[in-house]
C-alpha cells in the first residue's frame, strides 16, 4: 500500500496557517536519550539536521510542561525520545516498522493480505509520509514530541509499561487503566496519567494512541483539541537555526 493510497487521518481536513516560527534546538534543561534511536538505525537526516528540534514555540511550551512536572515530583524530568523528523525519515522509518513486524508476525511478503493487515496495523502508530504540503506528518513540522518521564537524579527513564513505537495495544495511553491497586500495572498507569497531565496542563494535545506522542499546533492537536486550523505546516531543513 503506498503512502497516497492510506485512508486519511481524522485531522487531515484541518486548514494550517503557518506561523512562521523557527526550528531551533532543544535547550540543554531538556534530557535527550541518546544515541537517537532513528539516527542509529540508519535514517536519511542529512546533513546539520539535528533530530532534536522542535518549533521555538513547542520548546517554550515543552519546558513549562517540564517545570510543572518538577512543581509535582522534583525528582523526575522529561526525557525526549524523538522530535522533528524530515519526510525521508518518516518514510523510512515507516518501512522500518513494517519490516519489524513483518518480521515479529513471521509472515510472508508475497502475502497481500496480511502484508495489508500489517500495514494497517503500523499505521496506527506511524503517519503515512505525505509529501502533500496540505497533510503532513506531525512530526515534520516540528510540531511533535516523543517522550517519557525519566528520574532527575541520573538520567534512567522510568518503566511505563510498553516501549516508545511498540505496535501493540499496549501503547494506547490508558491500557492500563483497569489495574488493581499496588500493582505494577497500576503504576505505569499513574505514570503514564503524570506525563499527560504536565503535557495537557502546557498545551500540548496527545495522540490517541500512542502515550508518548504529543504535539502543539499541528493537524492532530488542532483535531484534538477544537481549533479551527493548525498553525505550523512541514518545516523544511532550511529553517534549522543553531
Amino acid at each position: 500500500m503506498s503512502a497516497a493510497s492510506q485512508p486519511m487521518r481524522p485531522w487531515s481536513d484541518r486548514p494550517i496557517h503557518e506561523n512562521g516560527d523557527a526550528l531551533v534546538a532543544l535547550p540543554p534543561a531538556l534530557l535527550r536519550l541518546e544515541p537517537h534511536p532513528y539516527v542509529e538505525a540508519g535514517a536519511p537526516y542529512g546533513p546539520n539536521a539535528d533530530p532534536f528540534q522542535l518549533r521555538s514555540g513547542v520548546v517554550q511550551r515543552l519546558l513549562a510542561a517540564q517545570e510543572e512536572l518538577q512543581a509535582r515530583q522534583p525528582q523526575l524530568r522529561l526525557a525526549i525520545f524523538d522530535a522533528w523528523r524530515p519526510l525521508a525519515v518518516q518514510a523510512y522509518m515507516v518501512e522500518q516498522a513494517v519490516a519489524a513486524e513483518i518480521n515479529r508476525r513471521g509472515i510472508d511478503r508475497a502475502d497481500a493480505q496480511q502484508l495489508a493487515a500489517v500495514r494497517n496495523a503500523v499505521g496506527r502508530f506511524w503517519a503515512p509520509p505525505s509529501p502533500d504540503p496540505s497533510t503532513p506528518p506531525p512530526h515534520s513540522t516540528g510540531a511533535a514530541v516523543d517522550l517519557t518521564l525519566a528520574s532527575q537524579r541520573d538520567g534512567i527513564t522510568l518503566p511505563m509499561g510498553g516501549a516508545i513505537d511498540a505496535v501493540d495495544v499496549i501503547s494506547e495511553p490508558d491500557h492500563y487503566a483497569g489495574a488493581a491497586p499496588n500493582t505494577e500495572a497500576a503504576t505505569w498507569h499513574q505514570r503514564r496519567q503524570l506525563l499527560a497531565s504536565v503535557m495537557e496542563a502546557a498545551g500540548f494535545a496527545q495522540h490517541p494512541n500512542e502515550w508518548w506522542h504529543f504535539s502543539h499546533g499541528d493537524q492532530l492537536w488542532a483535531w484534538r483539541t477544537g481549533a479551527t486550523k493548525a498553525i505550523y505546516a512541514a518545516a523544511p531543513s532550511s529553517s534549522l537555526t543553531a
